[in-house]
């Protein structure tokens, strides 16, 4: 399955983040506009180590699944890609002297598609796991737990992860979510876990929204932000402060293509070294999941 092309976002984007997080004005910019990425200079030694096809084309192509705030999600006009992922990625791209673009496509088919040639890699809040590893190779760069999403007011009593037995919940397709759910569904019994995986998190929160299941499964960043965003907060919130399964994200690329891997991860490190990766955690309110260096495949 080819992954569905919605368009490619500007990156350097970012969103200035409201006292408490309760209000977000969202505001796109210009790649090198945002002072975190202006003050990024390019590292000629880490460029000249890109792979010669990627320096030949210009540019390295991400792919994401925009549907996931305040990770990577669209800004009001419907195209641009902003969130924490696009700005780090914007600011690698200022490392390495070389554009960086964010293509949306389909995040269970993702690492076919980089393993295809298709794409440089995934960025999008993927879970570096063994399982993956067999596929691709990961720059770690985010730590963060999963967390259990409910209605407003928690009307199915949901207060951890058992509580799913006898209930139906969903998450995107094809992620580490959608594993920890189908092993839990495994260990219920007579009390059924019905599990909706679905193409995207947005449509997994419509689900919820909808009631026609009583939790969604995700990680806790974009589980926190929709319970404390004005424009949702109404609607969802905790089943319990619990993060579960405790692991880190990685920007994954083809496990062949080591060159362009260690100038990703040089790139990442240059970025903690200097300060400017700490400053993009502090503007999206992710300070708390930061790492104090970049690693492959450390999941």
């Amino acid at each position: 399955m080819r992954l569905l092309r919605y368009g490619i976002a500007v990156l350097g984007v970012a969103a200035l983040l409201g006292v408490g997080g309760c209000a977000r004005a969202e505001m796109a910019a210009e790649a090198g506009q945002l002072d975190e990425v202006a003050a990024v200079t390019r590292d000629d030694a880490l460029h000249n180590l890109l792979p010669d096809e990627i320096k030949a084309r210009g540019f390295i192509r991400l792919v994401t699944d925009a549907s996931y705030a305040p990770m990577e999600y669209f800004a009001a006009d419907g195209r641009t890609i902003i969130g924490f992922e696009p700005d780090l990625a914007a600011a690698i791209g200022q490392v390495l002297g070389i554009r960086v673009e964010m293509v949306v496509g389909t995040f269970s088919t993702a690492v076919d598609e980089v393993n295809a040639g298709t794409y440089d890699g995934v960025l999008s809040s993927m879970t570096d796991t063994v399982e993956r590893r067999g596929r691709v190779d990961f720059i770690n760069y985010f730590s963060t737990g999963s967390s259990i999403l409910v209605q407003r007011g928690n009307p199915q009593k949901i207060g951890g992860l058992r509580d799913l037995c006898g209930q139906a919940a969903a998450t995107e397709k094809g992620t580490y979510h959608e594993e920890m759910l189908l092993r839990i569904q495994s260990e219920c019994g007579d009390r059924k876990l019905t599990v909706h995986s679905l193409p995207t998190n947005a449509d997994a929160m419509v689900e919820l929204r909808g009631g026609r299941v009583a939790a969604v499964l995700q990680d806790y960043p974009p589980a926190a932000f929709v319970t404390t965003d004005q424009r949702t907060s109404a609607f969802y919130e905790l089943a319990t402060d619990e993060q579960y399964e405790p692991g880190l994200f990685g920007l994954a690329v083809d496990r062949d293509n080591d060159e362009l891997r260690d100038c990703l991860r040089d790139a990442l490190q240059r970025l903690i070294d200097s300060g400017v990766y700490n400053d993009l955690l502090a503007r999206w309110e992710l300070t708390a999941s930061g790492v104090k260096a970049a690693t492959i495949n450390a999941g």
